[in-house]
């Protein structure tokens, strides 16, 4: 991925030479030209097209966002509330994720989004304990994060 990256840019002041203009916007044409190159070429390619990775890292970011803001909202109508009606809950979700650093960016994924927090790990690192303020199904709950920030890391690192 990183030969690539470096491939990318080589062809981007490539690009800038060729335009006798060395500008930003002369790099990002380039550095655009050098993307589509690299697609056009990718089969020749021992390993796999880069940018790939890095639309599955800005889909990540932007599902973060999303879960934040439905998470904000969430909260808010808990705070603001008359009655109490939530139910909190500690839920331990499985995860399929292979390494440490995956199963820590879930846990740390999880813990970003309010009303949630990341207690503890099992033993093998393949369960962690969530709390939750509001869980009216814990089932739905390990599923969303299933469908969702899982998915999304298994997307990134595979």
């Amino acid at each position: 991925m990183a030969f690539q990256v470096l491939l990318n840019v080589f062809i981007a002041v490539i690009w800038m030479f060729l335009q006798n203009n060395y500008t930003a916007l002369s790099f990002f044409i380039g550095y655009v030209v050098g993307i589509f190159v690299l697609f056009v070429i990718r089969r020749f390619l021992l390993f796999d097209f880069y940018f790939i990775r890095v639309w599955a890292v800005m889909k990540l970011i932007l599902l973060f966002f999303k879960e934040l803001i439905k998470a904000n909202i969430d909260v808010v109508r808990i705070v603001l509330s008359p009655n109490l009606n939530n139910k909190p809950a500690i839920v331990a979700v499985t995860t399929e994720l292979d390494t440490d650093l995956e199963v820590s960016i879930l846990a740390a994924l999880i813990s970003l989004t309010p009303g949630t927090v990341s207690m503890d790990f099992s033993d093998d690192s393949r369960t962690i304990y969530v709390h939750s303020i509001d869980v009216p199904n814990k089932d739905e709950m390990v599923d969303q994060i299933h469908n969702t920030f899982e998915r999304a890391i298994m997307e990134v690192t595979k």
